[in-house]
């Protein structure tokens, strides 16, 4: 049965989850999904070829990287402090992994834990190079040369929702894929 996270059991489980989680690595293979469920809704099947990687996040927005705090120009461009970044955590989080398993493909990835520091998530990665991956006909898209690295262009769940894509009235700068070519679009002759 799935318990509720508000639950004592619940809280206590998650508590003792982080505690173990800050003890690893930042990224680190998972032999197993914390959370089978999430997982296999989002892709995951315990076969040869797709495994989890956990990452560890710094939660909290994004300071300015600038010498002594100085920021030249207008005023406007003079925060250090209070910026957030434009992506969500979750989305960095699949980034790093992408970065240190090069030979893997990013499919998609759940949240698992957080504490005052850090935020925990839990990817899923598919080898491409895997036959058990390669012969099967409903995930062996990925394998195609076009999902290299999908995490670091935006095209994971985690990383569209900060693209601004959606259909309706609401979402009529990115008609023609994205807010850049929309602009572009009306921008050129």
């Amino acid at each position: 049965a799935v318990v509720s996270t508000q639950s004592d059991l619940m809280r206590f489980l998650l508590r003792v989850r982080c505690w173990q989680f800050r003890q690893l690595t930042a990224i680190h293979r998972a032999s197993r999904p914390t959370r089978p469920d999430k997982a296999r809704r989002l892709g995951y099947k315990n076969k040869q070829g797709v495994c989890i990687y956990r990452a560890r996040v710094k939660r909290g927005g994004r300071k300015r990287p600038v010498s002594k705090g100085i920021c030249y120009g207008k005023p406007k461009t003079s925060g250090v402090n209070q910026l957030k970044f434009q992506r969500s955590i979750q989305s960095v989080a699949e980034e790093r992994v992408g970065k240190a398993c090069g030979g893997l493909r990013v499919l998609n990835s759940y949240w698992v834990g957080q504490d005052a520091v850090y935020k925990y998530y839990e990817v899923i990665c598919i080898d491409p190079n895997h036959k058990a991956v390669r012969r099967d006909p409903r995930i062996n898209w990925i394998c195609g040369a076009v999902h290299k690295h999908r995490e670091m262009r935006g095209l994971t769940s985690a990383g569209k929702k900060n693209r601004g894509l959606g259909k309706g009235h609401r979402y009529t700068k990115v008609i023609g894929s994205s807010r850049r070519a929309n602009w572009k679009r009306k921008n050129t002759l």
